[in-house]
């Protein structure tokens, strides 16, 4: 293990101590007896408590201030500057602690929101379900296998409102180009091609030597699935969606190639997975070369669909016309070959499609929050749900060995996806 245990202790804007690590729990004896039960939108206010408000925390609490009557209630974090930040976020005091049980110790809160690093979503996640409350949890449900069936098996027995954190699912132009591919109009969706391609090395600058693995979590294996789980798992849920299943195996790869910085995961990687009927995902993330940038191709055996961050076009697929020309043998140029020979079918398509843009001032994270908050007021379960989050987080789960160790990996199911 390149770091110890402690040294990852010191590091990682988590929201205190997680169960992965051996001691968390000596040092924070579990308490007993300490499940409020709050009511939820008492006088249409909806009070949140954030557990891990880093860059993506938030982001989640500037899309929850945009809507009425909502309240960053409190907040928790073992990083203290993350409180200043906080507060000038919101525009007021809010009120801070370091030990995640104050937190759900605290009466009045409607919902929990967790956005620490992925290696401690699962025991926060069940200490928030067990107190109670709803929880929305950012992406991905769980850093083991184990986690992730342990999540779901805490969403079934507290019968607690849970939304993962895929804001894909909330996009108007994904969405409709989801439905619009299982209505058949690129007949039968067969391969999903997924580029997550950018010039960013991930590290951040760090005030002290002794920060590093805080601010820099996403660097190491002990704290972070690397380019797979933290931006794979948005393609890998998309592409379950328009499969309507979860993959059954994983086979993969990466490397260190460019940053030679110290760092224990890749700075690329490749994946491929497996669906029923032969049916294929792709995924590759570059650090160094933002060529086709964040971009997913669903192919269909009647024409292919791109969906960006901003737009999904649809594409038709010109066939070739077989003659009895086809198979008849010409010369050219001294080549034997047959006459259909020729570049023209092979090229890509230059048209413009038919393209669904996204529609002006829309936020899928935003959109997200508050269905999420609708859901919690209806007593309902969200569409980016717990079977959603199984599919995408176990698949995460193993796919870091995976690519590690160049080989393929069968997949845990869960039933209901």
């Amino acid at each position: 293990m390149s770091i110890n245990r402690r040294r990852l202790l010191q590091g990682l804007s988590l929201g205190v101590l997680s169960a992965n690590l051996p001691f968390a729990d000596r040092i924070y004896a579990e308490t007993q007896d300490r499940a409020p039960q709050p009511t939820v939108g008492a006088n249409d206010r909806f009070a949140v408590g954030v557990i891990g408000p880093g860059s993506r925390g938030q982001e989640l609490i500037r899309q929850l201030l945009r809507i009425p009557d909502t309240e960053i209630a409190a907040v928790c974090d073992v990083y203290e500057p993350r409180f200043a930040e906080v507060n000038e976020l919101v525009g007021k005091k809010v009120p801070a602690y370091k030990d995640y049980r104050e937190v759900l110790a605290l009466t009045g809160l409607d919902a929990i929101f967790i956005a620490t690093p992925p290696a401690f979503h699962a025991k926060y996640t069940i200490a928030a379900l067990e107190s109670g409350r709803p929880v929305y949890q950012e992406k991905t449900l769980g850093f083991t296998p184990e986690e992730n069936k342990a999540v779901v098996d805490a969403v079934q027995r507290t019968g607690q409102i849970f939304q993962i954190g895929h804001q894909m699912r909330y996009g108007s132009w994904i969405r409709e180009a989801v439905e619009r591919i299982h209505k058949g109009e690129i007949g039968e969706a067969t391969h999903v091609y997924a580029y997550w391609h950018r010039t960013d090395n991930w590290r951040r600058t760090v005030p002290n030597p002794r920060l590093e693995h805080l601010l820099n979590w996403r660097l190491y294996q002990e704290s972070s699935g690397g380019l797979l789980e933290e931006l794979g798992s948005h393609d890998i849920d998309f592409a379950n969606w328009v499969f309507q299943e979860q993959p059954h195996s994983i086979l993969g790869t990466t490397s260190i190639v460019r940053y030679k910085d110290g760092r224990t995961v890749g700075d690329n990687v490749q994946a491929v997975l497996s669906y029923s009927k032969g049916r294929r995902m792709f995924f590759s993330s570059l650090t160094d070369n933002v060529q086709t940038g964040d971009s997913i191709w669903v192919y269909g055996s009647n024409g292919s669909v791109e969906i960006t961050l901003e737009d999904a076009t649809f594409y038709g697929q010109e066939r070739k016309t077989i003659t009895a020309a086809s198979h008849t043998n010409v010369v050219n140029r001294g080549l034997k070959t047959g006459a259909s020979y020729a570049t023209t079918p092979e090229m890509p398509y230059r048209g413009a499609g038919d393209r669904i843009y996204q529609k002006k001032g829309e936020s899928p994270t935003l959109t997200a929050c508050k269905s999420f908050i609708e859901c919690v007021r209806q007593k309902k379960q969200p569409f980016a749900d717990v079977n959603a989050g199984y599919g995408s987080g176990m698949t995460c789960a193993v796919g870091k060995t995976a690519v590690r160790e160049a080989r393929q990996i069968q997949i845990p199911q869960l039933h209901g996806l």
